[in-house]
């Protein structure tokens, strides 16, 4: 399950598009999160010696998401509280706004909002139908989209071919194939290619690539990629809650979760009963924090 293109094709969707190199600061802190255990203080230390990263890690930790009674304003206890993979999943996120401008940085305010609500979203559909690995799937709604800040550097005037791709969503028209027709390329081919560059897990890397593919998936009723499957389910399902469809693409109505709901219900095994009472209990939690 890879994007649909030929080593040729690869070449033009990226043609014009800089994917950001990983930098170095995640280099070393892979390299700390692959000992057997790693060690939170190198980390945060790490860290500390990039001011932007650390004002970054701080503003996120103190946001109203995470709940804290008390705000806090150390790097090491920012680390202590989130982990070492949260950590770098959080750096990877703040190392694509640095590609940007500072105006394309404004206009995507509410992306980045949006990034990390539907990650949160991810990790408490996770917990309620019981997925083993919660964290992947908050790493999923925090990079599925990591492509559209790409694009909106280098295509003037993206975002609103991304508002025409989610209105002209249909059962037999993809959000991604406007993108194809308009610009010859995608977001989620991009994100694809760049989570892979930051050495993201493959079937991560597979599910950014076709997170616009649902149909497709869910028609296909073997058991392959059941792990890839599950995750696009937490993610088409956040998605939905969290109101993508109106952030990013400025509709009234989500079109493509019209398209795959039955689907995506049905292999998570919820009625629309079931999905309603989850949906109502995580916005819930969502307002309490």
């Amino acid at each position: 399950m890879t994007p649909e293109l030929s080593a040729e094709q690869i070449q033009k969707v990226l043609q014009g598009i800089s994917v950001p190199p990983q930098p170095q600061i995640m280099v070393d802190l892979q390299m700390e999160q692959v000992m057997p255990y790693p060690d939170l203080k190198a980390i945060a230390r790490l860290i500390s010696q990039d001011p932007g990263l650390s004002g970054a890690l701080l503003k996120i930790v103190n946001s109203p998401q995470f709940g804290l009674s008390n705000r806090i304003a150390s790097i090491q206890q920012a680390v202590n509280l989130l982990g070492s993979n949260s950590v770098i999943n959080l750096i990877n996120a703040q190392s694509i706004k640095g590609e940007l401008t500072d105006e394309a940085i404004v206009v995507l305010n509410r992306f980045w909002d949006s990034a990390q609500d539907v990650a949160m979203t991810c990790l408490n559909l996770a917990k309620s139908i019981g997925y083993q690995s919660p964290d992947e799937a908050y790493t999923l709604g925090l990079f599925h989209n990591c492509g559209i800040p790409l694009m909106i550097k280098r295509f003037p005037g993206y975002m609103g071919i991304l508002e025409e791709a989610y209105a002209s969503a249909t059962s037999e028209q993809r959000i991604v194939d406007t993108e194809n027709r308009l610009l010859n390329t995608n977001h989620a081919v991009v994100g694809y290619f760049t989570a892979r560059s930051w050495r993201l897990p493959e079937y991560l890397c597979e599910v950014i690539a076709n997170h616009h593919n649902a149909l497709s998936m869910f028609s296909d009723d073997s058991e392959r990629n059941a792990k890839q499957k599950t995750l696009l389910a937490i993610l088409k399902m956040a998605e939905n809650i969290c109101a993508t469809y109106r952030v990013l693409g400025a509709q009234d109505e989500d079109r493509e979760w019209q398209s795959v709901s039955t689907l995506v219900l049905e292999y998570v095994g919820f009625s629309e009963y079931d999905y309603d009472n989850l949906k109502e209990s995580i916005r819930d939690l969502a307002l309490s924090r």
